[in-house]
């Protein structure tokens, strides 16, 4: 069986890239995942505050304090609802990839007495 020397060698150099490249896609996947969690939250909390009175101001700021460190969050009232909208872009591998623009929304109802 000498014919089989190197064999193991051989294989290991064929399939570690594909591996390197799995575990890359994955890593990117976990990063994505993650912020738009975070924006998730961002809009929930955002809009949390402004439903219990919190000015728009403060509103934005709790949720840009939840929200990816780039993240622009928007706060508007129509009606008798409260809309935040957080926006992300987020690169997963740093500039080997294009960013990925994560959007998130939250609506929420003004609790009685609270002036918009």
């Amino acid at each position: 069986m000498r014919g089989d020397r190197g064999m193991v060698t051989a294989e290991a150099a064929v399939v570690l890239p594909a591996l390197v490249v799995v575990v890359c896609v994955a890593v990117a996947a976990v990063a994505v995942a993650t912020a738009q969690l975070r924006c998730v939250d961002a809009a929930r909390e955002g809009a949390r505050a402004a439903a219990r009175g919190d000015s728009v101001s403060a509103s934005r700021s709790i949720a840009a304090q939840a929200a990816p460190r780039s993240a622009r969050v928007s706060v508007s009232f129509a009606g008798d609802r409260v809309r935040v909208s957080v926006t992300a872009s987020v690169r997963p591998l740093g500039r080997f990839l294009p960013p990925v623009t994560i959007r998130a929304r939250a609506v929420g109802v003004p609790e009685p007495g609270t002036a918009p």
